[in-house]
């Protein structure tokens, strides 16, 4: 009956004795691996086919499984073909229990897996090779982005109109922050972007375009081990960028000196980041400046992360949070 079975299975399948002769073999695995699945019937496994099944190892787990102080659920293994790559392979050995000590069988199923690899390296050399181009994307639009920054300062510094410099200035600035955030991403080669090296790369970068003097204005970061998704983190960027940019631009009018700190922390899916300076402060009242496109642009992505905005006068100074509670 066992026999019989075997023989009938869909899967590739050998009846072992406790001498890992062959007691029985299915249809399935003689047509799997070109032998007479009726001749087989007797033979060593290791003189099955042209001796590919001579494995060492294979033959040593067998025996332990036999002996019961093992068990091969699955093991993988290389069979060898000729004049053909080898065959990707995982076999499955189960002691079978008839109640008497002297009379061990064993099944050995067999699952050709080579498909199954060969599919799972193309995929995987096609995202990297995908990654690859996109890194190299990332490059050339922050190398454009900057060339189109330095088109726009150029043609503030022709214009007579101050409205229209006021504008182009803007502008620039705008392509600078984008410009960036894309750098610092750029050098990113992950699905997954540590925030901490992502945002203080771009807080050194943002520094070394915008700040004059480094003795007077600093940037710091205090950025926890969080983790986000490159969509994610280049939202964050650009926020921190636009932050930091009226920062620098309002905070610290003359001579003033101070220190714009850039934070981030999560717990449990919530998460905040904030951007703070120790400057003058916004001004109240009929002084209070008109919301302009940074405003819309921090709103916009706030919205756009599920985030709340919330504006703190820090008496001195002033601090932004982005809220994901």
């Amino acid at each position: 009956m066992a026999a019989a079975l075997i023989a009938a299975s869909d899967v590739p399948l050998l009846l072992l004795d406790d001498n890992l002769l062959v007691m029985a073999a299915s249809r399935s695995f003689g047509t799997a691996f070109g032998v007479d699945s009726a001749a087989v019937v007797g033979d060593d496994l290791a003189r099955v086919g042209n001796g590919q099944w001579a494995v060492p190892q294979l033959r040593a787990l067998l025996r332990a499984t036999v002996s019961g102080h093992a068990d091969i659920p699955a093991y993988e293994m290389d069979l060898a073909v000729a004049d053909a790559p080898p065959r990707k392979l995982i076999l499955t050995a189960r002691r079978l229990d008839y109640g008497d000590a002297d009379s061990v069988r064993l099944t050995l199923s067999i699952a050709d897996v080579t498909e199954a690899r060969l599919a799972l390296k193309a995929k995987d050399d096609l995202l990297r090779e995908k990654a690859v181009l996109l890194q190299e994307l990332q490059h050339r639009v922050a190398n454009s982005l900057q060339i189109v920054a330095s088109v726009l300062l150029l043609s503030a510094r022709r214009v007579q109109s101050e409205e229209t410099r006021v504008h182009l200035r803007d502008a620039h600035q705008r392509v600078m922050s984008v410009a960036a955030v894309q750098r610092q991403l750029a050098v990113t080669s992950a699905s997954d972007v540590r925030l901490a090296h992502y945002l203080r790369d771009l807080c050194e970068s943002l520094g070394a375009s915008m700040i004059r003097d480094h003795d007077r204005i600093s940037i710091v970061t205090k950025v926890d081990d969080s983790m986000a998704i490159a969509d994610t983190a280049v939202s964050l960027g650009l926020i921190v960028t636009e932050l930091v940019i009226n920062a620098l631009k309002h905070a610290y009018p003359g001579l003033h000196r101070g220190t714009i700190q850039v934070r981030y922390e999560s717990l449990d899916g919530a998460w905040a980041l904030s951007v703070s300076d120790d400057g003058v402060g916004v001004p109240r009242g009929d002084d209070a400046p008109t919301p302009r496109l940074g405003t819309s642009i921090i709103e916009a992505l706030a919205k756009q992360l599920q985030a709340t905005v919330e504006l703190v006068d820090l008496q001195p100074g002033t601090k932004v949070s982005i809220i994901h509670a």
